[in-house]
């Protein structure tokens, strides 16, 4: 029996808004002509913000508003009671609600979900699952009485060290578009808004508050604006906010074309855009780029706008079209509707959400002598302080207070399996000691100065010999955490520790010589080295960081209740030196030229040159013939597919193409394929990458023997590659081949098709171009 499955890929359409939506515009507009001078400055910039005990004053000056509203949350908008507008709450994070949960005299506690971190929902390639993730995360913002959550995350990762990758989705702006457009109408489903960030280029944590990015015209259109201008078309963000960095010379938030000229007028952007807490330099330059809310705003910011007002080098028009803007946001809120929230969001039905996403966002990647799922193993020897203490997700502002994390052992527990005592006993021991030496210190102290996680325990021969005698089956976890402020190293993080390495030697060893199979759990938010030590193990699980019901996701998949269907959306590279943008990450600093920044931090001017220009994560890989540890879309299952009758609509591109292919389970257990389509471009004007991804979508749960059709449509912006002497998107003629599989690597069915004559898709402005020569990479 085949089914269909409608996978439309790009959509060349400038957004359609509603007639409400339209006409809190309107409103907006004739609310402000209401307003005082003073009002107006109050409205852009926010109300400043908490720190635990910290508080940081915003724009408005005593006017006896709070900002405790919802403790815990990032910030809010200033409110003007006389015209009904009340003041709105703006949170964290891209992984879940980040907001304190304790109140002072307040005996209830205040807990959210953590969910399965960006790059596990990105490896799910289920835009269905990661909608419902959204609408149950939307669920929490509401109730709660948040109005905007601050993300998805969504920039490209361009290299594997950049520390808040796990926020993000991929190395692809395909899967990192329609994976946020997804996240984004879960979400606001609820009629609670996002705010898609950051907004643009922001790729690493050295130097975020100064660094330079100085990225081609092109790389910047195709690689990491495509993600955003997908999003804003297809899900309509209420928000976007504004990155650190600058963009060829210009802060992001200060510049025009990049907020005004391609977000609004190229890309038909309705909605609000402020900045990253206390971002870029000129608060004036801000208003006139078009960011409209300056967050979480500052008196200094307050005194700039009004200064410029009164010797008129700003226009009132701008500021009230900023206002506007953010009154226009405001009329859709909760807040405004008066909403009467719970408090108390169903947290336990979604942990079981959270529970099937982590599951099936899990890559399986080496499954050696069908070593997984376990059969016959019922006595487990878990090794790895991250067994015993698993990482729920990230640092920083993508960090949940969730009421728990399921660790590894007590996952496995909860499965049915016996973990072995005598070791759960000696890693619990040593990991209670290491917290009682490492208080746990407060938000802005982990920020500035983080704890360092414990280093791997050295266990005695005698006693991983004894295991090995005792149990069936050998469980290594490996840990990594990172996140806001500071990227990960190579040394002793991207690369194993010398004493995780001789973990991993001496149980595979002891175990192996007993007959009996080793299994290692990575446990990261991002890429690490994995080909120095794959080898000695007979399987590898990449559970990422799973959320709060991360053991009993990694349980399901290690006992075959969930057969594993991730697929990697980010290369692993043999070596860190393989991947091209080590070359130059995170770039240049200029230290003769540091000032004292925000809260007596020091400000180095800094530059990154994206010399790799379009060559991003596979797009390197595979034209160059670098061979990965792992390739992009990879992973595996405990069945086998088979891709049969490739067909396309014609054999010529007449304004549209329509792929389609039958995916079958030819294996004995029920499971989930990705298919992936790429498509290789002629070589014309441009250079090309070997190919390109430009469709995905995910078959139902196939029993075995049984088939689907997938069904793909091929637009022609899809097949476009940006021209920078034209400023156009335009698809070359000659022959495109269309490779359909189980990941970049692994094409299974290939046709073709010709574009008759060079189709000018897309003409756009002249804008973000960098100043200096980039020496960008060619083949």
């Amino acid at each position: 029996m085949k089914y269909l499955l409608h996978s439309v890929a790009f959509l060349l359409f400038l957004p359609v808004f509603s007639k409400a939506q339209e006409s809190n515009y309107t409103k907006a507009k004739e609310l402000v002509s209401k307003m005082s001078f003073d009002e107006k400055i109050d409205l852009v910039v926010g109300m400043g913000m908490k720190m635990g005990a910290m508080e940081m004053p915003g724009g408005a000056p005593n006017v006896g508003q709070t900002m405790d509203k919802v403790p815990g949350a990032a910030g809010t908008t200033f409110a003007i009671p006389k015209l009904g507008l009340p003041t709105t709450v703006v949170a964290d994070g891209p992984a879940g609600l980040r907001i304190e949960p304790k109140r002072a005299n307040d005996a209830n506690t205040y807990y959210a979900t953590a969910w399965p971190v960006g790059t596990l929902l990105a490896s799910t390639w289920d835009v269905k699952l990661v909608e419902q993730v959204g609408k149950a995360m939307g669920n929490e913002v509401k109730e709660y009485g948040v109005d905007v959550l601050l993300g998805p995350g969504m920039n490209i990762m361009r290299n594997p060290l950049g520390a808040r990758n796990f926020e993000y989705y991929s190395e692809d702006p395909l899967v990192t578009g329609k994976i946020a457009a997804a996240m984004v109408n879960g979400i606001q489903w609820n009629g609670v808004g996002t705010s898609v960030k950051h907004f643009a280029v922001n790729n690493q944590e050295t130097n975020r508050m100064t660094v330079d990015a100085i990225v081609s015209e092109r790389a910047l259109r195709e690689i990491y604006l495509r993600g955003f201008e997908l999003v804003v078309k297809e899900a309509k963000p209420w928000t976007v906010m504004s990155s650190y960095n600058l963009l060829n010379g210009t802060y992001t938030s200060q510049s025009y074309d990049l907020l005004t000229t391609v977000l609004r007028k190229e890309w038909g952007f309705k909605g609000m855009v402020m900045t990253d807490w206390f971002g870029g330099k000129d608060a004036v330059a801000q208003m006139k780029a078009g960011n409209d809310l300056l967050m979480p705003g500052t008196p200094a910011q307050r005194k700039a706008i009004t200064d410029a007002i009164n010797n008129k080098t700003l226009d009132v028009k701008v500021l009230d079209e900023n206002a506007t803007r953010i009154v226009a946001y405001i009329l859709s809120t909760p807040a405004f509707k008066n909403y009467a929230f719970s408090n108390k969001p169903d947290l336990k039905q979604h942990a079981v959400v959270a529970r099937e996403a982590a599951a099936n966002g899990m890559v399986l990647l080496q499954n050696n002598a069908a070593t997984l799922p376990l059969a016959n193993a019922k006595n487990i020897a878990a090794f790895g302080n991250t067994s015993y203490d698993f990482i729920s997700g990230g640092t920083g502002s993508g960090d949940v207070n969730e009421e728990y994390t399921v660790s590894l052992v007590e996952g496995l527990q909860n499965a049915g399996y016996t973990v072995n005592a005598d070791l759960k006993s000696i890693y619990s021991a040593y990991l209670y000691d290491y917290k009682a030496k490492h208080p746990k210190k407060s938000f802005l102290e982990e920020f500035v100065n983080p704890t360092p996680i414990a280093s791997e325990l050295l266990l005695e021969k005698a006693v991983i010999n004894s295991k090995a005698a005792t149990s069936d089956l050998a469980i290594i976890t490996i840990g990594r955490n990172a996140g806001e402020g500071k990227d990960r190293v190579v040394v002793n993080d991207f690369n194993l520790t010398d004493a995780e390495q001789k973990l991993i030697d001496e149980v595979s060893t002891a175990f192996h010589a007993k007959g009996k199979k080793v299994v290692v759990i990575i446990n990261a938010g991002g890429v690490i080295e994995v080909a120095s030590w794959r080898t000695k193990v007979d399987a590898v699980l990449l559970a990422w960081q799973p959320g709060l019901e991360a053991g009993n996701a990694v349980a399901d998949v290690l006992s075959g209740k969930v057969n594993p269907s991730g697929k990697l959306a980010v290369t692993f590279p043999v070596k860190y030196e393989d991947e091209i943008t080590a070359k130059n990450f995170p770039g240049k600093e200029f230290k003769e030229k540091a000032v004292t920044g925000f809260m007596g931090q020091k400000e180095i001017p800094a530059e990154v040159t994206h010399e790799e220009g379009v060559y991003v994560g596979y797009r390197y890989y595979n034209t160059f013939n670098v061979k990965p540890a792992y390739e992009f879309g990879y992973g595996l299952s405990y069945t086998n597919f088979e891709y049969k009758n490739l067909k396309l609509s014609g054999s010529s591109f007449k304004g549209k193409l329509v792929v389609t292919v039958d995916v079958t389970n030819a294996g004995t257990v029920a499971g989930k394929e990705v298919v992936q389509l790429y498509v290789t471009a002629p070589t014309g004007k441009l250079d090309k990458p070997a190919e390109e991804l430009k469709a995905f979508g995910k078959t139902e749960l196939l029993q075995p023997g049984q088939s689907q059709t997938l069904q793909f449509v091929i637009e022609a912006k899809q097949l476009a590659s940006f021209h920078t002497a034209a400023t156009a998107w335009i698809a070359e003629a000659g022959t495109y081949t269309v490779k359909v599989g189980a990941s970049s690597l692994a094409i299974k069915q290939t046709a073709s098709f010709t574009v008759a004559k060079e189709i000018l898709v897309e003409k756009c402005n002249k804008v973000l171009a960098p100043a200096v020569t980039i020496n960008e990479l060619k083949k």
